[in-house]
């Protein structure tokens, strides 16, 4: 889809499930009962559940969470988003909120003996005088352009009042666990499942940098293993004791699979927290390797001879044309329609286009001769244009094309912008490896691939250190996984991705391929 489609993940808990790239919650009561399709139906049973965001947090997962929170029968647990109740059923002196009217009746009927609140959260938070001595649940996995409006604006307010600012891409599941936090008691805690994210992405770090100056123990375990085997997205367990502390380190507990357990486990690594803001720029996942791998990283990448991608070139996204399809004729489109060769330019659509270290004209004769669809209509902003043009702007393709949202708020809406021909193209998501490809084409490129521009042309012999097992690993370090096996190096992520010098990198080439071979298996995908 050359980038310009809308990916949806879904993503949630016990009744319900909420959806990135939905407007609301979904009704739990448009939820049907999965146990009535027999197997002639069971596509259409996994896609109901899918679009109603039906999937639930396995028992053992709220049991073990619970254990860790409550320490008295007389606590008082708090469940920011119940759901069906799985969390409140666990621990009788519960409360719970959900803001669907159906999920919440279904929590009653589990937890007969605590509260179940319905509404928007963060409203009853800001209502409630009462405090609690733990919490525990999982929170609303929401992307940030669906988390909006005045939930949104009345969460951040809390937020910012706590201490913890979040930007504007932040996801929903943080904000309710610092607005959870206000309203736990002096020495309280709470144990959560999160969204493995909170391992590499920025908009999670405020709430890292708020839990640890608000609580005396902060504990992440990473679970490599889905805890949700039909999504996507991987999940975390966080552990935050001693509200009203601070500490100076954040423990990751590492482990393939999980297990219930009691209460946090033992085991684990100490993290300053300097050396996490610092070294690793607010990122988790480095400690997913082993510690030789990260000390040669960080004497290489600290080293005054090494540069990062973005000292030696520019990294931006491509062109977006609004209409994929209309503006990338095939050849024999283009001779029929009349368009002239000068108005046409070939263009690399999608990753799966960089097959090797070179893009020659000869791989864009192969597309021209396959009659692929490679070949952007590249209009200039002003001027006349030709007939044959005017008359494929202005038939039927073309009247579809300028409704579409790009095209129609440009002017003029013909013109696709930010089209370049740079010096090396950069595959954004890649199964195994980023490609850097020299550009001897002079293709320009959509948005589904990075943009490579050289700062000086004595910067060129630095890039061939491109796919050694360093900058192998360094990918793996700067990026993060999408999903699905996929490894995304967003343009910023791309930028500090660490070009050693040559002979810096000596006998440690085995150290950095397992390093990079285990940070594989945690995004799942395997060498």
């Amino acid at each position: 889809m050359d980038g310009e489609g809308c990916r949806v993940t879904l993503w949630r808990k016990r009744g319900p499930w909420y959806c990135q790239g939905m407007d609301s919650f979904p009704p739990t009561h448009d939820l049907v009962d999965m146990a009535e399709f027999g197997e002639a139906d069971e596509f259409a049973s996994r896609l109901s559940r899918k679009e109603a965001g039906a999937y639930f947090t396995p028992d053992a997962v709220a049991a073990t969470l619970v254990r860790w929170a409550v320490r008295d029968r007389n606590d008082r647990l708090l469940d920011p988003s119940c759901g069906d109740g799985s969390f409140v059923a666990a621990h009788a002196r519960s409360v719970g909120v959900e803001r669907d009217a159906a999920s919440a009746g279904l929590a009653r009927e589990r937890a007969p003996a605590g509260e179940v609140h319905v509404g928007d959260f963060f409203a009853w938070a800001e209502r409630t005088g009462e405090r609690f001595h733990c919490a525990a649940g999982n929170p609303p996995f929401i992307r940030y352009q669906r988390f909006s409006g005045e939930t949104r604006e009345r969460a951040l307010r809390i937020c910012r009042d706590l201490g913890a600012a979040f930007s504007g891409l932040t996801s929903s599941w943080a904000p309710f666990l610092v607005a959870t936090a206000g309203l736990l008691r002096p020495g309280g805690r709470m144990a959560f499942v999160v969204p493995a994210e909170i391992g590499h992405a920025p908009y999670a770090a405020p709430l890292l940098d708020f839990a640890v100056a608000r609580f005396d123990t902060v504990h992440l375990v990473a679970i490599r293993e889905k805890l949700f085997p039909d999504l996507s997205e991987d999940c975390w367990l966080l552990f935050a004791d001693g509200y009203g502390g601070r500490t100076r380190e954040i423990r990751l507990t590492v482990l393939d699979r999980f297990a219930p357990s009691d209460e946090p486990p033992r085991l684990f690594e100490r993290i300053e927290v300097d050396g996490w803001r610092d070294a690793w720029r607010r990122r988790l996942r480095p400690f997913l390797m082993p510690r030789a791998a990260r000390e040669v990283y960080r004497r290489v990448a600290d080293a005054g001879e090494a540069l990062r991608l973005g000292e030696v070139a520019s990294v931006g996204i491509g062109y977006v044309s609004g209409a994929n399809d209309f503006f990338h004729l095939r050849p024999s489109e283009a001779r029929r329609l009349g368009i002239p060769k000068a108005l046409l330019h070939p263009s690399v659509r999608n990753g799966r286009a960089l097959t090797g270290p070179v893009l020659s004209r000869a791989d864009v004769d192969r597309w021209l001769a396959a009659d692929d669809p490679v070949l952007l209509l590249r209009l200039p902003k002003e001027g006349s244009l030709p007939p044959s043009v005017v008359a494929y702007l202005d038939g039927e393709a073309g009247r579809l094309a300028r409704t579409a949202y790009k095209c129609r708020v440009r002017s003029p809406w013909h013109a696709v912008p930010d089209v370049q021909v740079p010096d090396y193209l950069l595959s954004y998501m890649s199964g195994q490896r980023p490609s850097l490809v020299r550009n001897d084409a002079r293709c320009t490129a959509t948005n589904s691939v990075h943009c490579v521009r050289l700062r000086s042309p004595e910067l060129r012999p630095r890039l061939e250190a491109w796919g050694s097992p360093f900058v192998e690993l360094s990918c793996e370090i700067e990026g993060h996984p999408l999903g699905g096996g996929l490894l995304k190096l967003e343009p910023r992520e791309a930028t500090q991705v660490v070009l050693p010098a040559p002979g810096q990198v000596r006998a440690e080439e085995d150290v950095l391929r397992e390093a990079t071979a285990v940070m594989r298996r945690w995004r799942h995908r395997a060498d």
